[in-house]
């Protein structure tokens, strides 16, 4: 049986979230996430250019605890309802390009939060762990 490419893709950053939950410093495990697409929610508040421009992405932001702000991604469909059922649109990135454009303000990215092995990372940590060339 086929598995659908953003299924191959999921699984492949859902095992590389899971490693680094083993071993946080897995060199392996954070190239193959920095190379995985993910699921980024579109704020209810964007526009409709803003929701299908290729070259702009509409980043949600939340607070966390404490009022820290922090983008929501996820690895799959299933994960993303989990913990935001009413998300209607999404936009499918590679992690590694939207980290390459990550703001420099003091904005955390969390990955597949509310999932067993949730990833969280500081506005300098999505720009030197996962931004790729």
């Amino acid at each position: 049986m086929d598995t659908p490419a953003n299924d191959r893709t999921a699984t492949t950053a859902r095992q590389a979230l899971d490693a680094l939950a083993d071993n946080t410093e897995d060199a392996t495990a954070m190239d193959a996430l920095a190379s995985s697409d993910v699921l980024v929610p579109v704020p209810d508040d964007a526009g409709e250019a803003d929701a299908t421009d290729p070259d702009v992405v509409a980043l949600p932001v939340i607070e966390r605890a404490g009022g820290e702000p922090v983008v929501p991604v996820f690895t799959s469909e299933p994960a993303m309802a989990e913990l935001l059922p009413h998300v209607s649109r999404y936009r499918l990135v590679p992690l590694g390009a939207l980290a390459s454009q990550w703001p420099t303000e003091d904005l955390a990215l969390t990955i597949d939060a509310g999932s067993p092995h949730p990833l969280t990372l500081t506005s300098e940590g999505v720009r030197t762990l996962l931004a790729r060339p």
